[in-house]
């Protein structure tokens, strides 16, 4: 397996939380912040969407955080001839809306994107940012793995750092519309309704009434996907 179809293997729903070390959280930055990012979903009911216009008018990385973040989360999940970059399905605005969403994640991201640039200072006399792929990925393979015996509270809180980030990005680039075409993810698809199948008839020791099955299953029908007009009516 490699390494792409090793991370799709990762839950997508499940984010790394409850970290019990925190970065420390810096004073207000001088840099000029960026535009947040605006995220909209359809279906929200007004309390739902009153609160993520609070959300998108608020912002939380600066303009340094972004680029960082920006080139952590492509090192994530890189792109290649026949795959996107995590920053092409814009991963890194769905990880600021999260942690305005979340801000116990606050502390925990910002403080491991100063941990970069300060391990990439010390290492390399660059910031994470300007140091080379090999340099950058020399100082992730340190983090990037720990021992799923170790409690999270008890793990170096650099490694709980990439962890919440690998997840996050996981969830933000799957979630998203390339992502789920990378999948092939289609949705519920239901095919004509062919009666219980076989083997859970056999297991519960049942069957159907031949008769009954001639009048009410029609089995050259078997395997159709259900299709509807433009009006909703049934048309298989």
């Amino acid at each position: 397996m490699d390494r792409r179809k090793s991370l799709k293997s990762i839950v997508l729903g499940s984010v790394a939380g409850g970290l019990a070390i925190h970065g420390c959280k810096p004073s207000a930055e001088t840099e000029q912040l960026v535009e947040s990012p605006k995220i909209t979903y359809p279906g929200r009911v007004p309390l739902e969407e009153e609160l993520i216009q609070e959300l998108n008018d608020e912002q939380f990385l600066n303009p340094h955080e972004i680029a960082t973040l920006t080139i952590l989360c492509d090192l994530i999940l890189p792109a290649s001839a026949e795959f996107k970059a995590a920053s092409d399905a814009e991963v890194v605005d769905f990880i600021e809306f999260m942690a305005k969403d979340v801000p116990a994640y606050q502390p925990d991201i910002r403080g491991g994107l100063m941990w970069l640039d300060h391990k990439c200072n010390t290492e390399n006399s660059v910031e994470f940012k300007d140091a080379t792929a090999e340099q950058q990925k020399a100082i992730l393979d340190e983090i990037a793995y720990y021992d799923p015996k170790v409690p999270g509270n008890e793990r170096p809180f650099e490694v709980n750092f990439f962890s919440l980030i690998r997840n996050l990005t996981m969830t933000g680039f799957y979630t998203s519309k390339i992502g789920i075409e990378e999948i092939g993810y289609k949705g519920n698809m239901p095919n004509v309704w062919d009666g219980v199948p076989d083997d859970v008839l056999e297991q519960h020791g049942v069957s159907y009434d031949e008769e009954w099955l001639a009048k009410c299953v029609d089995q050259s029908t078997r395997g159709i996907i259900a299709e509807w007009d433009e009006n909703g009516n049934l048309i298989t």
